[in-house]
């Protein structure tokens, strides 16, 4: 069975704007995301993509991107990427995340989730780390980080 989320995306998608669409009902849900504006450009299960562009709202003192919005875009597509891959019968919650700044981050920024192990229902919650890259137009990583999320099964 398809997850909700995975069916909406792959439903809004084939409509002309469709990711900005999709994008928009997630930041919707989730308000606290609208402040980067990300757009969602691939999702499947094990693998979610998201970019921002660098505006002056998400620029530091420096004229680079602000780390915290970086965080803001893994916790995203880390998130979107664990939801359209879990199985009905589980859920999942961040519990922490390890990060990096590699180099400076300005211009677009694409970020790459993908699981640290196959996602799959269990009877009892387990740990799932989630790897996120971070890049910019020229393909240099910028930012990385590993979100710890815990996956349990959903209560009756």
């Amino acid at each position: 069975m398809t997850a909700p989320l995975l069916s909406l995306y792959r439903r809004f998608s084939r409509w002309p704007a469709g990711n900005w669409l999709f994008s928009r009902a997630v930041c919707f849900k989730a308000p606290y995301f609208a402040s980067i504006s990300p757009r969602i450009t691939v999702l499947e299960p094990g693998r979610c993509e998201g970019v921002i562009r660098q505006r002056r709202r998400i620029s530091n003192h420096v004229g680079t991107v602000h780390a915290i919005a970086m965080c803001n875009l893994a916790e995203l597509v880390g998130g979107v990427m664990v939801d359209a891959s879990l199985p009905p019968d589980m859920r999942w919650i961040p519990k922490g995340m390890e990060v990096k700044y590699k180099a400076k981050a300005c211009g677009v920024l694409k970020a790459v989730a993908t699981p640290a192990q196959p996602i799959a229902s269990a009877a009892s919650g387990y740990d799932l780390p989630v790897n996120v890259s971070v890049t910019d137009a020229a393909g240099v990583e910028v930012f990385q980080a590993t979100i710890a999320m815990w996956v349990s099964p959903r209560k009756s």
